[in-house]
């Protein structure tokens, strides 16, 4: 049984404020360390990880679990530039460069992975 129309797009706005929250979080969060140990890139992308695997299995739909991430690369993409006074929420660092990139390959991975097999009996 497929939901309405208008039920589907209000999901899908829904999911990508969530994603938009969960993108400015890791983007804030994801340059903390302890010491050596980079906790907030992992919390980061466990995090996002988690958040998508859990709209992909939750939904059953792709396009939710697409704007889920478009709101996550969105806000990484506006907090990476520099701000109107020249601040810069995201230097160039290595954890930078890993969390830019690590967020499209989730998202690609979460959308682009198989349905979950119906058996008949």
């Amino acid at each position: 049984m497929r939901s309405s129309v208008p039920a589907r797009i209000g999901s899908w706005i829904i999911a990508l404020l969530v994603g938009l929250v969960y993108g400015v979080a890791g983007t804030v969060a994801h340059a903390y360390e302890i010491g050596w140990f980079p906790l907030g890139l992992i919390l980061a992308v466990v995090g996002s990880a988690a958040l998508l695997l859990a709209v992909r299995l939750l939904t059953s739909d792709r396009w939710a679990t697409l704007a889920t991430g478009a709101g996550m690369m969105i806000s990484t993409l506006v907090f990476s530039g520099s701000g109107p006074g020249g601040s810069v929420v995201v230097p160039q660092t290595g954890l930078a460069v890993f969390w830019t990139f690590a967020v499209p390959i989730l998202v690609a991975l979460a959308v682009a992975w198989p349905d979950r097999v119906r058996t008949t009996v």
